[in-house]
């Protein structure tokens, strides 16, 4: 019975660096490798970890039983509370093991939960983009779509249900082929380089425009926001377990931390600080200038905060006389969903990106600015 209580030991032990080099490889350098990695976690890697935490359950029950239960004079103090540790242990592992498969769309994109989410649903992907790989497009005019996690679909689960997709649905097929370049994170500058790099021009060309797209100039001003840091609320010692423990990471996210007054204030300074604005402004302007280049018609679709559409509409005042002044149709989202219960304008309690149903009514409106303004560039709008 010795013998096979240190065999267990040293195998616990061993199995037990694996499972840190699993979980906390990356600070010593090992790390893991596969497609997208830092927007997905990659499912065999879960199930790595899966099966490395059964193992230990397994070695550490041996220890329990030929520790305690099957020795005949176990230390009763020592016994008692192992007694009660152990289960206690195997459920919390079986608990972990379950939300290494549980997802849930985030603002961010940071929690292990959201990064389970884009693997099960952000494919399929086209380099970098979430879109299909477009084959049949000789002859027929090009609609490019610019922005950034709204216009990628951030939080929703079909590619189908972004409002460039609906637009596309309604252009048809025969015609046009649209080309979604949306990417979680981007901005201004960018969205402007990656359209300059993509290689393919535009007969029409949408913008898709956030409040957020000015704080890079800002940032060059020296104005930073004052964010939320993660995990800055937790004590230090035990901020490493919240990062990497998926049940943990998982229920530290379903509390708000932060809040937007911050963001409010840093907001009103950036768009209300002149250098600032008209750098910024200066960087819409090459969407413009491009445009013209390749004879493409402009359209700028602007997203609010869905808590604060008010504020929203303060802020981005500049960005939208700029465009208007230059005879750009501008869609103020905005003015479109106020009659939408807040609750529904978006995907999830943890996520404030555009629902379904607001892609879907902005999709409807943006194909009627296309048609109301088809003349300008001689595009003939026609349903699928």
């Amino acid at each position: 019975m010795g013998s096979k209580l240190v065999s267990s030991v040293v195998r616990l032990v061993l199995l037990g660096f694996l499972a840190f080099i699993l979980f906390y490889g990356d600070h010593f350098g090992v790390s893991f490798d596969y497609p997208h990695k830092g927007l997905f976690d990659n499912i065999y890697v879960r199930l790595a970890k899966a099966a490395m935490l059964l193992l230990l359950v397994v070695e550490m029950l041996r220890i329990y039983y030929y520790g305690i239960v099957k020795n005949p004079k176990p230390p009763k103090l020592i016994g008692n509370v192992v007694t009660l540790l152990v289960p206690l242990i195997v459920l919390l592992v079986f608990i972990e093991i379950g939300f290494m498969f549980v997802s849930q769309s985030q603002e961010g994109g940071i929690t292990l939960a959201s990064k389970i989410w884009f693997e099960r649903y952000w494919p399929p992907m086209t380099g970098d983009y979430r879109d299909d790989v477009k084959t049949d497009t000789v002859g027929k005019k090009k609609v490019l779509i610019v922005g950034d996690s709204f216009t990628a679909g951030h939080g929703l689960k079909r590619a189908e249900e972004r409002y460039g997709n609906v637009v596309a649905q309604k252009l048809g097929t025969q015609q046009y082929v649209t080309y979604n370049l949306g990417i979680s994170g981007s901005d201004t500058r960018d969205e402007f380089a990656r359209l300059t790099k993509f290689g393919v021009k535009p007969d029409v060309l949408v913008l898709q425009y956030f409040p957020n797209d000015i704080e890079k100039v800002a940032r060059d001003h020296g104005l930073i926001p004052d964010a939320f840091r993660p995990y800055s609320d937790i004590p230090r010692a035990f901020q490493s377990l919240f990062i990497k423990s998926y049940l943990l990471n998982y229920l530290y996210w379903q509390f708000p931390h932060g809040n937007f007054s911050p963001f409010d204030v840093y907001a009103r300074k950036a768009y209300g600080t002149g250098a600032i604005i008209n750098d910024h402004l200066s960087d819409l302007n090459q969407f413009i200038t491009y445009a013209k280049l390749h004879n493409a018609q402009l359209y700028v679709v602007l997203f609010p905060f869905s808590h604060n559409l008010e504020k929203t509409s303060e802020y981005v005042k500049p960005v939208v006389q700029f465009f208007q002044l230059n005879n750009i149709p501008v869609l103020e989202v905005g003015k479109l969903i106020g009659d939408i219960e807040p609750n529904d304008r978006v995907v999830g309690r943890n996520d404030g990106h555009a629902s379904a149903v607001v892609n879907q009514r902005v999709g409807d409106a943006l194909f009627q600015l296309m048609q109301t303004n088809a003349g300008l560039t001689n595009v003939t709008s026609s349903t699928k």
